[in-house]
């Protein structure tokens, strides 16, 4: 059986420090951005985050996931209209074909 580390005060003291100022950044996933904000916008923005508490990059970042999420929504709708319309002329098409099917008087039973 081993014994277990003992450690000198000193170096306890060191591992103590390590753990309070040790910690683990998101900035690896973060890219730099340079951005030019209109004055009535960055008017707005400084008084908005002041009056929440929040950081500025936070609330910059969250706006623009709000809106990469609207748009997309918006795409999304756009891409389904073009789909349904494509979609709706060829029924049309298979509709006026069991149309004609009827008028040469066959039944389907």
């Amino acid at each position: 059986m081993q014994r277990p580390v003992l450690w000198t005060k000193r170096e306890s003291n060191f591992l103590n420090i390590l753990k309070v100022y040790t910690f683990v950044s998101n900035e690896m996933d973060m890219k730099n951005l340079s951005l030019k904000l209109e004055d009535d916008i960055f008017i707005d923005v400084e008084d908005i985050v002041s009056r929440i508490d929040k950081k500025r990059n936070k609330y910059i970042n969250e706006a623009v996931s709000f809106y990469n999420k609207l748009y997309k929504r918006k795409l999304m709708r756009s891409r389904l209209l073009e789909e349904s319309k494509i979609a709706y002329g060829s029924s049309m098409d298979i509709l006026a074909e069991f149309e004609e099917i009827e008028d040469d008087g066959f039944l389907l039973d």
